[in-house]
């Protein structure tokens, strides 16, 4: 049986490395070394420990104690060696081993093997956050491909404040799946032309969906299938060429883009006004500059003419379809329009 028709029947533990739900990324490096510090400083400790009360000590030939042998007993105390040829033997020595060395024993061996218990029990943390997401996401933004559009699309999504956890990529290739998982983005591992894999991403309490694959084709069977999982999310979908347009609206896309066509346009305008494709980009780029978003109509601004407005006002969303300004079909804003306009993004 192919493995995406029973995904979403799996128990949660059996969708780790399936489904991955981003954490707080340590460094391996970084944590090795903490871990070698804190044995280290344990290790101290028990030294410093030792040489104080060195006179309650005694070695096997009834010597004092130096520095070197108390770092000797220290060494093989903590490791739970214990040659037994250095050994307390008043009872303040003693009590003291009690109280103090053997709580740092136990705490220096939990700190060798706390590496690999780390590693045991990931599997373990990543089911019940799998677990934990799955019971609670809602109206998240699918990204189906995660290719130079799909990235770029993410990019833009974050820029308009939307949080990374709150963004599920699915993808087939492991490699630009680790890139997700970087900047902190839900990943699913597996084609979005399955149903199954969709709603393993969760496509039925998804907000949108973003099909940005590199094949037309596959385009048009992923919007299909999203569309059937998920009737109400807004489904925006590229494509390379023009011709395949239609048939992507009538596979339930809202919105397509072409983007050889977008790409051709730009191209060609550089040739003549290289500064309109530089406004372009910076209205196209939402972190820095000019930005063009959307907006619901204040009470304040009922009845005003879009054109007299504080913000530019490039067109009037009413009824689900945009109204361009300066055309006759709007003269004032109403109760529930929606407004979509340039707004300064703050450096």
């Amino acid at each position: 049986m192919n493995r995406s028709e029973t995904l979403t029947d799996r128990p949660d533990f059996a969708l780790v490395g399936v489904l991955r739900v981003p954490g707080i990324q340590n460094s391996p490096g970084t944590a090795i070394l903490r871990r070698i510090g804190y044995a280290l400083t344990a290790l101290a400790l028990v030294v410093v420990v030792v040489y104080l009360d060195r006179d309650g000590y005694s070695d096997t030939q009834g010597d004092d104690l130096s520095l070197l042998d108390c770092i000797y007993y220290a060494t093989v105390s903590l490791s739970t060696t214990g040659y037994g040829d250095i050994a307390p033997i008043t009872e303040q020595a003693r009590l003291i081993n009690v109280l103090v060395i053997t709580p740092l024993r136990v705490f220096f061996l939990i700190v060798l093997v706390g590496t690999t218990l780390s590693a045991l029990t990931e599997s373990s943390r990543q089911a019940f956050k799998i677990q934990r997401w799955r019971r609670s996401t809602r109206n998240h933004t699918i990204v189906a491909g995660y290719g130079t559009k799909g990235r770029t699309a993410v990019t833009a999504i974050l820029g308009d404040g939307v949080r990374p956890s709150d963004i599920v990529v699915v993808d087939t290739d492991p490699v630009v799946l680790e890139r997700a998982i970087g900047q902190g983005l839900v990943t699913v591992h597996g084609s979005a032309t399955k149903s199954d894999v969709l709603r393993l991403a969760g496509a039925d309490r998804a907000s949108s969906i973003v099909v940005a694959t590199n094949r037309d084709d596959t385009a048009v069977l992923v919007t299909l299938t999203a569309r059937e999982i998920a009737p109400d999310a807004r489904i925006v979908a590229a494509v390379r060429e023009s011709e395949n347009t239609q048939l992507l609206r009538q596979s339930g896309a809202n919105s397509v883009v072409v983007s050889s066509e977008t790409a051709g346009r730009l191209l060609g305008v550089s040739t003549t006004a290289p500064t309109v494709v530089e406004m372009i980009e910076d209205l196209l780029t939402p972190e820095t500059g000019l930005a063009i978003t959307e907006r619901e109509v204040h009470p304040s601004e009922i009845g005003d003419s879009p054109r007299h407005l504080s913000d530019i006002v490039l067109g009037v969303v009413r009824g689900g379809h945009l109204h361009r300004v300066g055309g006759p079909d709007i003269d004032t804003v109403q109760q529930g329009d929606k407004l979509l306009y340039v707004r300064r993004v703050p450096s």
